[in-house]
């Protein structure tokens, strides 16, 4: 383990033997940091705090900070950060809250600098949050989404697997996976094909996907009859049932 002399690192606090601390960084009694996990200088890590595996920690990042809710008075709650991560500088991430008592962040995320990740949220695994994006209490990333720089993602919002958000979007409904959106308010413009192909989804898959996006989102079909259409006109696959199911049990509405 190799800390910084100019590091204040509780006694209390279980870091694996092969961690780095950087100059001027402080680590609460309860953080658990594991194996070969590097943090740069200048950061603070508190509260019932878990880093995980091999992540990168960038200068200044405020990590495990009590969340900015008024009706959190001090219990305990928890984050929980997985492996692989790549945390920026001066990002900021929050505790839990007692309405689900935990933050979770997955692994091999990139957060870029300046980003937040507020209360409760939840980051799935190989996602991308870009400089400044922003994520309000409560929020659900799913797998392999992407949320542009200085994007700002209301409460409660889900936003679905291998989506993309414009950079400065304002997002107050819920990102349906395998999307492109952008806009003051967020509009879908369409599949994300690269990340699709990228991902090695098939032909039919993506033809499938493209048939359901046009009854969904260009068509004058209202949600629930276009989802009528979907399930008795497209060939079922895996990746439509999660697009049908994410829109049935969206509580805060599509972006259409």
């Amino acid at each position: 383990m190799k800390i910084h002399p100019t590091a204040i690192v509780s006694k209390k606090a279980k870091l694996a033997d092969d961690c780095f601390v950087g100059p001027y960084t402080i680590i609460d009694d309860s953080v658990v940091i594991q194996a070969a996990t590097k943090i740069a200088d200048h950061c603070i890590i508190r509260g019932n705090t878990t880093i995980g595996k091999r992540c990168q920690i960038f200068s200044g990042a405020v990590i495990g900070s009590p969340p900015q809710d008024l009706k959190y008075k001090g219990e305990k709650t928890s984050l929980l950060i997985g492996d692989d991560n790549i945390i920026r500088e001066y990002v900021t991430i929050n505790l839990g809250t007692t309405s689900t008592g935990k933050t979770v962040i997955g692994n091999n995320n990139l957060l870029m600098a300046y980003s937040h990740v507020a209360h409760d949220c939840r980051v799935g695994n190989h996602c991308v949050i870009a400089n400044n994006g922003t994520l309000a209490g409560h929020v659900n990333i799913e797998d392999k989404s992407i949320i542009g720089g200085l994007a700002a993602i209301h409460q409660f919002v889900k936003v679905g697997t291998l989506s993309i958000v414009g950079g400065c979007s304002k997002v107050v409904q819920d990102i349906p996976p395998y999307s492109i959106c952008d806009g003051h308010p967020a509009k879908v413009f369409g599949l994300n094909l690269v990340g699709l192909r990228r991902a090695d989804f098939s032909k039919e898959v993506i033809s499938a996907l493209k048939n359901a996006f046009k009854l969904l989102f260009f068509s004058k079909l209202s949600i629930r009859h276009a989802l009528e259409k979907i399930e008795k006109e497209i060939s079922k696959c895996k990746e439509v049932s999660h697009l049908i199911k994410f829109v049935k049990t969206s509580e805060r509405g599509i972006t259409r």
